[in-house]
């Protein structure tokens, strides 16, 4: 199985995808770990000689930062800090979260700058590589000192607490290790507070949700071409002579794109009678484009977060320094999971009314697509799903990060509601490719209503491999196990993802 090596090197999307495949194990470069116990040498030898008070180190945490915590106590006051803090609730975190949360708590902790043990970012590492993965609850955090309750359910193992899921079955965090031989760890100063502060529950479904979006993007290109195609739409508004004169970047790249998809085509040569579309075939680049960009933006912010140090207090030891300051806050990722769910929700949006436009019986289509209509309902009730999804879509796109609770007897006094984001987001994806799912369906079934007329060769097999999973429909059938196939079908469709 392939390795990759924790180091400096920057992580990309295709890095990212990899990972997240369940196809590679992870394991530290030598400067990685050189990084890290130089990192925690260093601490030690900062609290063996001085008795000035360093925050989550030697003090108590939050509120509690007045608080001198003797020398012989601080063992205990990370060991209690990670167990109180495992308060999460609501449901279980996925367990493909999990996995990724594992990994970048290791990324962010082998730079050097966190002053853990080098044996808890290899028992991390382990956890993932053997795919221990902890059981985390969805609600708990505030996105602002940290993901604090699910890193501590993610950290909770480490010391033989807590539950994990491994061969399909759930297990003790002390059964778990006994099993592999892994004996508790015994958490140093400020370790705690390392797992515990960080944004890794975010990014990880930051990261999760970028990687589908830029499938989504393409999909809901590919899907919306053959919609437009079948429809009987037109191709002027993809010419270039229009995007040239509009300079927005994703709307000519989106426009380019779908007339290439549908260069060869028979349907969009042939003569048209109206003389022009609905905006939900004419706008495809300008809507479609516009979450382009922003999928492009937050792959920047997503991108730049896996590749930092985000807990507190952060350790400089060639300038002799332990700064307690601020990267834990998630406000860069609350924003940009906000804005990402608002550009997935509208791609799910425009994709609905082509699928109501299809089945409106216009254009020589038959009402609902399907030979009889009146004893069959054909595809009249899939457009109602789509549109149960695209209205929750909505409810779930309104800002998290406009709210702000506080909390820690006001020392925490602005949070990001990143976490809200991060959760919700995860959900939008998975609608989306609902949504979309029920446009291929409604998409295809019109097509074979074309014939002898073809689409682009690109088209026509992207449609043949989808009928090896879902055949065309004569007569009514459960459309349930049809959208689910469909699902499956986007689901695994290949990406690739930028190195």
């Amino acid at each position: 199985m392939p390795i990759h090596f924790i180091s400096d090197k920057k992580l990309n999307l295709h890095d990212l995808s990899g990972i997240l495949s369940g196809k590679m194990r992870v394991q530290l470069s030598e400067d990685a770990k050189q990084k890290i116990v130089r990192c925690r040498e260093y601490l030690d030898n900062k609290l063996a000689i001085s008795q000035q008070p360093i925050y989550g180190i030697n003090t108590g945490f939050g509120s509690l930062y007045n608080r001198h915590i003797s020398h012989d106590q601080l063992e205990k006051l990370q060991e209690n800090l990670v167990k109180s803090h495992a308060c999460g609730t609501g449901p279980e975190v996925p367990r493909e979260i999990v996995k990724l949360m594992l990994f970048l708590k290791a990324q962010s902790l082998a730079y050097g700058y966190s002053g853990v043990q080098l044996v808890t970012t290899e028992r991390l590492l382990a956890m993932f590589n053997e795919n221990v993965l902890p059981v985390i609850y969805e609600m708990g955090s505030l996105g602002a000192s940290g993901d604090l309750a699910p890193l501590a359910h993610l950290s909770l193992p480490l010391i033989g607490l807590g539950e994990v899921y491994h061969e399909q079955k759930r297990k003790s965090g002390a059964e778990v290790n006994q099993q592999f031989q892994w004996p508790s760890i015994h958490f140093q100063a400020k370790e705690g507070l390392a797992l515990l502060n960080g944004t890794q529950f975010m990014s990880a479904y930051g990261t999760w949700c970028t990687l589908h979006s830029h499938r989504l993007m393409h999909l809901a290109n590919m899907i919306g071409a053959l919609s437009l195609d079948v429809f009987d739409g037109r191709i002027e508004p993809y010419l270039p002579q229009v995007h040239a004169i509009r300079s927005q970047t994703g709307q000519g790249q989106v426009a380019a794109s779908i007339k290439k998809l549908l260069e060869g085509s028979e349907l969009i040569a042939q003569p048209k009678k109206h003389v022009q579309d609905p905006y939900s075939f004419r706008c495809i680049p300008q809507v479609h484009g516009a979450s382009a960009d922003a999928i492009a933006y937050v792959t920047n912010v997503i991108l730049t977060e896996v590749n930092s140090v985000t807990d507190n207090p952060n350790v400089f030891p060639d300038d002799d320094m332990i700064i307690s300051a601020g990267n834990f806050h998630g406000q860069p990722l609350a924003l940009a999971l906000d804005f990402l769910s608002i550009a997935l929700a509208e791609l799910g949006n425009i994709s609905e009314r082509r699928t109501y436009q299809l089945i409106s019986g216009v254009r020589d289509l038959p009402n609902y697509l399907v030979a009889n209509p009146g004893i069959n309902s054909g595809l009249m009730i899939p457009q109602y799903t789509a549109a149960s999804l695209v209205s929750q879509n909505k409810q779930l796109a309104t800002p998290a990060s406009v709210d702000s609770i506080v909390s820690s007897n006001g020392q925490e006094d602005h949070v990001s509601m990143g976490s809200n984001a991060a959760t919700k987001a995860y959900r939008i994806v998975n609608n989306l490719y609902s949504i979309l799912a029920i446009e291929l369906i409604t998409a295809a079934q019109a097509l074979t209503f074309r014939r002898p007329l073809k689409t682009s060769p690109d088209l026509e097999e992207f449609v043949h491999t989808f009928r090896e999973h879902v055949p065309f429909m004569e007569d009514d059938r459960v459309l349930h196990n049809d959208i689910q196939k469909a699902e499956i079908f986007l689901k695994k469709f290949q990406v690739n993802f930028p190195a």
